[in-house]
């Protein structure tokens, strides 16, 4: 015990003994504690905790302390104090101490609270049996101390923070029969002492980040019932000794990286198995057929991994079986024998789920998968070679909720069997070669929340019918060959929030009905032949966000509604008849974000599109009755015949026409398709560097007199937004220059040999890569690239620089949406240089500063750098950006992607450094990281104290900038100025010496 600790204990004992003696003052025997000791721990307790809802107001001294909310006391023995029950009392703060002095203590449940800190030493909890954490945020190692508290039996720190090795002398707890350390970060190899616990019952690890093979000694534990390793790095085998412990009622191996195969006999030994994950995992061969032995299985999930053979018949013989995923292997059906799983499955009356998507099965379904269970809920085949017509039988699963048949070469007509599956929510049949109408049964199918019938054959019109689907959220029948009408019915879809009816043969004009649907957030209705006006009521629209319309006789004027609608983000309504003025609000002011090419009558708009201003005719005619009633008098003859010839020359000037072509200026290097396809090899892979969400990018050399090298980035003008992504890229680096801005050599928009559209932007090519390369381990091989602490400062200096010229000093704010590691290149002297405007934003800084308020942007950037408020329909901000910035800032201190598999139940990057800041940021920071600062301090190069508050600023500015609330993060000035700071206190330490 500490100095500090002894006075405080002397404290407090002094101030029981003062209430003592009021209390025997004034004749109050019944208050008297029992014992000091307990009574001085409990308020230690009390004194050390938050306590924000009063769940601990009556503990006072003018109530025995056995009579507290949550205190069990043992009245023969003095009343010392057996049981602390405070689970679920929103709690908080430190667990002091102290409680390891209530030496009587056999129950501490301290659950679900938010209590934070280490856990403190309980070696002195000699009677304890039941100690209960779960649900906290505690962090720091497990003490080993614990295994002082012999006569433990259920030790629960499930869903914590806990991190670092579990310890080997855990081992010793022999009484323990319940051991749960799932989900928390904690690391290593599982011990094999564990396996000397043989009284052990329930072994919880799952959720962790546990490497290693799984060690045979726990085939020792002939008690276990149920054993959950999951979620882990675990590797190798699954040892034999496993699959003999008869008493297994649940083993849970799943998401691991567990190789071999499965013991033929496996199902022999498991009498007792009810539940079995195998899932997502490496394991290959055959599944055992002794599965079916196993006869109390009701789950069987081993799906995601790499099984071969047929699905054995055996598991009908599991009369209990409720769940059989086998989904994502390679389990082949090709002849009507190895279908006979599926007839022996008839016997499992309780199946629920039977998935069987993504494998080799192959022909045509047999008519006995109509016998299955009718309680059969779920029945996904998917992603298969599955050929001929659907079974009509499959009607007489009358239960199903979800059927998958997707993605599979099915063939004929779906009227025999669909109107008799009144109970699907989840109907997914795109990607076959199904044709005929879609029924008018189909309306039977009153709870369908998700339908989708793409890429398909089928024709004849959409029948009304389906406007009876009250609840159909999506719906998408596009690529088949539908024709007439868009029904107006489908106004009756009020909860319908996607319609996706592209590349059909719809005439007719666009039911004005759809303004009643009023959660749609995605329309498409491109490629039809659809006539008419755009509705201006889509203007009442409020969730709408994409709109494509392009590739119709669509004739009239754009409605200026359109402009008003919050989230609308893409709007495609090119290769129409529009005509008339381009709305100038809302998501038209952004040329990126709208394309409508080939309507040759429009014209204004903002500058960015390039179009024509429109004629002004009203105000023409204004002035020349005013040049004739007032001005002929005066100026005669003159005036007038100057008007006449002011008249003839604006009609006779031509029209500028929309141009498609970008331009990037006259000073740039100009090259041709075939120059850069020389210089890279004709697009070879061998020239590749990498791909994006647009395109490819490849390294070449330009063979003119400088032989250039560079960086070529060839966009897919199939992928959606691709063109989008060009001009908006084009435009951003047209308007911006920096010393760590990647610069532009050229671009080129033309055709390439085949006569297809190409678009390209060329680059000087940087040598050292990207960072993204800089901060992980490739796993390849290949010698580890390390950013030293000066190097990490610098980069951080770059970016920061460059952020804050955006935001501010480049004279139109531009966010650039997308800044991740990958997007940040290395010249050759190690200087950052920000690239890939593909999804830049330029705004007024009005809106700039609303980095709350809802927008049209939608979810654009890459998930884990995505500011949390554009989730949730936030204006692309550069609070948005700076968010980016301070996430990959933490992760080139902390070596770990905002993606990374530890981050999860409410744990992430920003947290988990937070957690830990300022004192324990070494528990946080890249190892390389920390080897380096050691050597800086060991070597008196640096002084510690110096290194230390070098690394706290530095996450200091990641911290503020990489905030949840948007109104609490620094911005990229305030955030460049400090990282100067920092460069310069850095620079001149290491001058010094």
């Amino acid at each position: 015990m500490s100095d500090n600790q002894r006075l405080k204990l002397n404290m407090l004992m002094l101030l029981a003994l003062l209430l003592l003696s009021h209390g025997v003052g004034n004749i109050r025997c019944s208050t008297v504690p029992k014992n000091s000791t307990d009574l001085l721990a409990l308020l230690d307790f009390r004194t050390t905790t938050k306590d924000p809802s009063g769940s601990l107001s009556s503990w006072n001294t003018s109530i025995d302390y056995c009579k507290w909310r949550g205190v069990v006391c043992n009245p023969n023995n003095h009343g010392r104090v057996t049981a602390l029950n405070l689970a679920n009392q929103g709690l908080s703060g430190p667990i002091a101490a102290s409680v390891g002095n209530l030496t009587f203590l056999q129950t501490l449940d301290l659950s679900t609270n938010q209590f934070t800190g280490q856990i403190p030493h309980l070696n002195s909890l000699q009677k304890i049996q039941v100690l209960n954490l779960s649900y906290n945020s505690l962090d720091g190692v497990i003490p080993d101390t614990l295994t002082n508290c012999s006569n433990l039996k259920e030790l629960h720190l499930y869903h914590n923070l806990l991190k670092g090795a579990i310890p080997r002398e855990i081992g010793l707890l022999k009484n323990l029969d319940f051991f749960a350390l799932n989900n928390n970060n904690l690391t290593g190899t599982i011990p094999p002492t564990l396996g000397n616990i043989t009284r052990l019952e329930q072994f919880y690890l799952q959720g962790n980040q546990l490497q290693g093979t799984i060690p045979k000694e726990l085939g020792q534990l002939t008690n276990i019932t149920r054993l959950g390793l999951g979620a882990n790095s675990l590797s190798g085998s699954i040892p034999v000794s496993l699959f003999n412990l008869s008493s297994l009622q649940a083993l849970e191996l799943r998401t691991n990286q567990l190789r071999g195969s499965l013991p033929n006999n496996m199902g022999d030994h498991l009498p007792n198995l009810v539940v079995l994950y195998l899932g997502d995992n490496w394991l290959e061969g055959r599944i055992p057929d002794s599965l079916g032995n196993a006869s109390l299985l009701q789950i069987v999930v081993l799906q995601s991994n790499n099984f071969t053979g047929q699905i054995p018949s055996s598991f009908g013989k599991l009369s209990s079986l409720s769940v059989l995923d086998l989904g994502l292997n390679m389990l082949e059906a090709e002849y009507s024998e190895s279908w006979e799983f599926l007839h022996a499955l008839e016997n499992c009356r309780a199946l629920g789920v039977l998935a069987l998507s993504n494998n080799q099965l192959q022909g045509v379904v047999p008519n006995s998968i109509g016998n299955l269970s009718s309680s059969l809920e779920q029945l996904l085949l998917g992603g298969n070679k599955l050929s001929g017509t659907v079974p009509p039988s499959l009607g007489k699963l009358s239960g199903l909720a979800k059927l998958t048949l997707d993605n599979n070469s099915l063939t004929g007509t779906i009227d025999g069997w669909i109107g008799n599956l009144k109970n699907l929510q989840y109907l997914n049949l795109r990607e076959n070669n199904l044709r005929g109408p879609i029924p008018p049964s189909i309306a039977n199918l009153k709870g369908l929340l998700e339908l989708y019938l793409n890429h398909n054959k089928f024709d004849s019109p959409i029948p009304r019918d389906l406007g009876s689907l009250q609840g159909l959220g999506k719906l998408d029948i596009s690529y088949n060959n539908l024709e007439g009408n868009i029904p107006t019915e489908i106004g009756n879809l009020k909860q319908l929030i996607e319609l996706h009816l592209s590349s059909n043969m719809l005439t007719g004009e666009i039911p004005s009905t759809l303004d009643q649907c009023v959660n749609l957030a995605d329309i498409r209705m491109d490629q039809n032949l659809l006539t008419g006006s755009i509705p201006a009521s889509f203007g009442k629209l409020s969730s709408l966000a994409v709109l494509n319309l392009s590739h119709n006789s669509l004739s009239g004027t754009i409605p200026t509604t359109l402009g008003d609608l919050p989230v609308l983000d893409e709007v495609d309504l090119s290769y129409n008849r529009l005509h008339g003025q381009i709305p100038t609000n809302g998501v038209f002011k952004n040329a990126t974000a709208i394309s409508l090419q080939e309507n040759w009558g429009l014209c204004g708009g903002v500058g960015d599109l390039r179009l024509p201003s429109c004629p002004t005719g009203s105000r023409k005619v204004s002035k020349q009755y005013y040049l004739v009633k007032v001005l002929i008098p005066v100026f005669g003859f003159m005036s007038l015949s100057l008007l006449i010839y002011l008249l003839l020359l604006e009609k006779k000037a031509p029209r500028r026409k929309y141009s498609e072509s970008t331009s990037v200026g006259d000073h740039f290097l100009k090259v041709s398709y075939n120059d850069l396809a020389q210089a890279t090899n004709s697009f070879s892979e061998s020239n590749l560097v990498g791909r994006g969400s647009y395109g490819s990018v490849y390294r070449g050399t330009i063979k003119d007199e400088s032989k250039i090298e560079v960086a070529v980035k060839v966009f897919n003008l199939e992928m959606r937004g691709a063109e989008r992504s060009f001009m908006a890229e084009c435009e951003a680096l047209r308007s911006i220059q920096h010393r760590n801005l990647l610069s532009i050599i050229t671009a080129c928009s033309t055709v390439d040999n085949t006569g297809n559209v190409f678009k390209a932007l060329v680059y000087e090519l940087v040598p050292n890569g990207n960072l993204d390369s800089w901060i992980h381990h490739k796993g390849d091989g290949t010698a580890t690239k390390f950013l030293g602490l000066t190097q990490k400062i610098s980069i951080a200096a770059n970016i920061a620089d460059a952020l804050d010229y955006l935001h501010h000093d480049c004279g139109r704010p531009t966010v650039h949406c997308d800044l991740k590691p990958s997007n940040i290149l290395l010249d050759e002297d190690m200087n950052a240089l920000l690239g890939d405007f593909g999804i830049a934003r330029f705004y007024a800084t009005s809106r700039l500063t609303l980095p709350g308020s809802i927008s049209s942007i939608g979810l654009k950037g890459t998930i884990g750098y995505i500011p949390p408020e554009y989730a949730q329909g936030g204006h692309p901000s550069i609070s948005g950006d700076a968010y980016s910035f301070g996430i990959v800032l933490l992760e080139m201190m902390t070596g770990k992607r905002p993606t990374d598999p530890m981050f999860m139940d409410g744990l992430d990057l920003f947290n988990f450094v937070e957690c830990n800041f300022p004192h324990e940021i070494y528990h946080v920071i890249d190892p390389q990281l920390e080897e380096e600062c050691k050597i800086l301090t060991q070597t008196k190069m640096v002084p510690e104290n110096v290194v230390h508050q070098c690394l706290v600023s530095l996450l200091q500015v990641a911290l503020s900038c990489a905030h949840p609330v948007p109104s609490k993060r620094a911005n990229m000035k305030e955030a460049a100025s400090k990282i100067q700071d920092i460069k310069t206190l850095h620079l001149g330490w290491k001058l010094k010496k």
